[in-house]
């Protein structure tokens, strides 16, 4: 596809330089020649005048050699017989053959003659005895003077364009092949048993809607694959009770070689079914890891758990606002330990806040983190740090804390972590910072530049809030 751009391009980019250059370096040359005939005749209008006056020949040539212009002898007057009581004359340089100088005479109006290395200009003037002709020679080199380097000129402004357009339509071309190519390898991943893979969703509106689709291909394969490891697992343990009355049958059965075969087969089916529970467990740590290592759309989620409190929230009168999750946010996190979080901070809005207080949810994506920003227009809380220890199982007060003990474990399984702190709308703002690949946003320019923001966002609604007292963790 990225070659078939820049073919593409290179061809209608060479076809468009083409049908532009080669027209216009013909008028070039067209207007080189036009300039050096308006020079010539600019020279022969110049010694009109002096013949109307005079044919003498010593006057002529005084005038003659006040108009000549440019290396050389380049212009020459033919004066008519009887002008100078006799035959006529020849005044200056003369290149031009006696028949074509004729032929002006007899046309009446000025005529381009071959001569050797150039033309001659030919212009016929009315004298007393008749009609002069004034020669101006043009060479060949002022018929093409600048030519070749606007030609030159025009050859570098095309072959700039083609180039141009080439390694424009190679970076569009890589910017459309990219997500495809990651595409293929996430394909390629999860075929080969890797649940956890999942692609960006990037790149062109198709290519988006593929790496979606594919998404949500991946996470239905590891959910159905969860389910049948609970289903085997579920199996497993409903044999456990018939395993036992089999036991109890077969240590009654006394002594002997059939007694014996039948304890030996129920030792071994336990034995089965053990092993069977063992994998099934496993697999299903395994399954949890994978999801956990996928991560989840954190915009899809914000809006269905705050489809799930706005109910709530009109009922109670509450102004809600969500802003940024109206496109995916990948974040590597499970969904239900996301939802958890959120439910958890929202919780406490509701239980620590009067009713038809507003609150607001906002996402804010950087390069290597995502940031869930919870805030409101409560009583604020006085001691932000005193309610994260209280997360971390300090207990408290009116609190057992485990609610931001949830959203805390959360953001620091990503490399991530929490804040308190004064939003703008007066109340709390509640940051949960989780990291993208493991790493602390912090390190990045974007990452530092974004704390800066929030940290300004905070500082002006400390400013403009009133001051409340502790509410709540």
């Amino acid at each position: 596809m990225r070659w078939a751009l820049v073919k593409v391009a290179l061809a209608v980019t060479t076809m468009v330089v083409v049908a532009f250059a080669v027209p216009l370096g013909l008028v070039v040359k067209e207007m080189a020649s036009d300039r050096a005939y308006g020079g010539a005749e600019r020279q022969a209008a110049a010694l009109g005048p002096v013949l109307a006056i005079t044919t003498d020949r010593t006057q002529l040539e005084r005038a003659l050699a006040s108009a000549e212009t440019g290396p050389g002898e380049r212009i020459g007057i033919h004066v008519p017989a009887g002008a100078q009581g006799g035959g006529p004359a020849e005044i200056g340089a003369r290149r031009a053959a006696p028949v074509d100088v004729a032929a002006a005479v007899r046309l009446g109006r000025a005529s381009i003659a071959q001569v050797s290395g150039g033309t001659a200009l030919l212009q016929p003037t009315a004298v007393a005895s008749g009609i002069a002709v004034i020669e101006v020679y043009v060479p060949d080199a002022a018929l093409t003077n600048g030519v070749a380097t606007s030609w030159a000129i025009l050859a570098g402004v095309g072959l700039a364009l083609v180039i141009g357009s080439v390694a424009v339509a190679d970076r569009l071309g890589t910017k459309m092949v990219r997500p495809a190519e990651r595409l293929a390898v996430a394909a390629h991943d999860l075929g080969r048993g890797d649940l956890g893979v999942r692609v960006r969703e990037d790149g062109p509106k198709e290519l988006r809607s593929a790496a979606s689709a594919f998404n949500s291909m991946a996470d239905q394969v590891v959910q159905l694959l969860a389910n049948e490891r609970e289903l085997a697992a579920d199996l497993s343990h409903r044999l456990r009770t018939p395993l036992t009355v089999l036991r109890l049958n077969a240590a009654s059965l006394g002594d002997g070689p059939a007694a014996e075969q039948t304890r030996a087969a129920v030792e071994q089916l336990e034995h089965e079914v053990d092993q069977i529970i063992r994998t099934a467990r496993a697999q299903r740590e395994l399954s949890a890891q994978a999801a956990a290592a996928a991560g989840c759309d954190a915009a899809e989620v914000i809006r269905e758990r705050m489809d799930f409190w706005s109910a709530l929230a009109e009922d109670e009168g509450r102004t809600v606002r969500v802003a940024g999750a109206d496109r995916p946010v990948r974040v590597p996190a499970a969904r239900p330990d996301l939802a958890a979080a959120l439910d958890a901070m929202l919780g406490n809005v509701f239980r620590h806040t009067p009713e038809g207080t507003a609150f607001a949810v906002d996402v804010h994506n950087a390069d290597d983190a995502v940031i869930v920003l919870v805030s409101d227009a409560g009583p604020g809380i006085a001691d932000p740090a005193a309610a994260l220890r209280r997360g971390h199982g300090g207990g408290g007060a009116g609190s057992t804390g485990l609610g931001l003990d949830i959203v805390r474990r959360l953001a620091e399984s990503t490399g991530g972590d929490v804040r308190i702190g004064r939003s703008v709308l007066g109340g709390t703002e509640v940051r949960v910072w989780l990291a993208l690949g493991g790493r602390r946003a912090a390190g990045t320019r974007r990452g530092r530049r974004l704390r800066r923001r929030l940290g300004a966002r905070r500082r002006r609604g400390a400013r403009t809030a009133p001051d409340a007292g502790d509410r709540r963790p």
